[in-house]
């Protein structure tokens, strides 16, 4: 069986997010103290496509990505942050899972659709724990993570594509109470993207690659 890697192709925010994630984050780690911190391990981004393609054709899939998004008009490619939102994780009940779900521009669509095009042909099935970061703290990936990289397109792509940033955790209750409150919509836009090998809740662990968007 051929090895592979599970990649996310990210875009990575200008300043006007990440002060808003941060800001967030901050708050969110007020109701779940245990909750993560942004940081290099937990990166604020938006996911564009997650992948498993042949760890042996990395290189080929860089070369890919970095040829698609030399084509990228940069002006072009606009969100909107809309509001806070969450989902519940079946390992963590009562606390939710919390990001900014953003309206993509579409050029923003298109692009991803030219990304998915780009690496098909590296693109495997039947990713396991191996093609993941795992470590002594977190060994295990759970059956969540692996059918979401699998079925990412098309179940996540396209007309279903939800751009977002994950920006923290907190309880549930908090969560209702901070997801009525007014949210004051702001746009932004990309400066950059990079490759990211997965970890466990299609966290972004490792960089990979990185492209400037100048």
């Amino acid at each position: 069986m051929t090895e592979l890697t599970a990649i996310d192709v990210l875009i990575l925010p200008d300043g006007a997010m990440l002060e808003q994630a941060k800001a967030w984050n901050a708050r969110l780690l007020e109701s779940v103290r245990s909750g993560f911190t942004l940081d290099a391990k937990h990166t604020p981004h938006i996911t564009l496509l997650q992948r498993y393609v042949h760890t042996e054709e990395l290189d080929e899939v860089y070369a890919a990505i970095g040829s698609t998004l030399a084509d990228v008009a940069a002006s072009s490619l606009e969100l909107t942050a809309v509001k806070l939102a969450h989902m519940e994780l079946a390992a963590t009940p009562g606390v939710g899972l919390a990001g900014l779900l953003c309206q993509a521009g579409s050029s923003v669509i298109d692009l991803q659709r030219a990304l998915i095009e780009a690496v098909k042909p590296y693109t495997g099935s039947g990713g396991t724990r191996e093609a993941f970061v795992t470590s002594e703290a977190e060994p295990d990936i759970n059956a969540d993570t692996l059918t979401y990289v699998e079925g990412y397109v098309p179940e996540h792509s396209g007309d279903k594509f939800l751009a977002h940033v994950t920006v923290g955790q907190a309880t549930l209750a908090d969560l209702a109470d901070l997801e009525r409150s007014t949210f004051d919509r702001f746009m932004f836009h990309p400066v950059g993207f990079a490759v990211y090998h997965l970890g466990n809740n299609g966290t972004a662990q490792t960089q990979l690659r990185h492209w400037d968007l100048t």
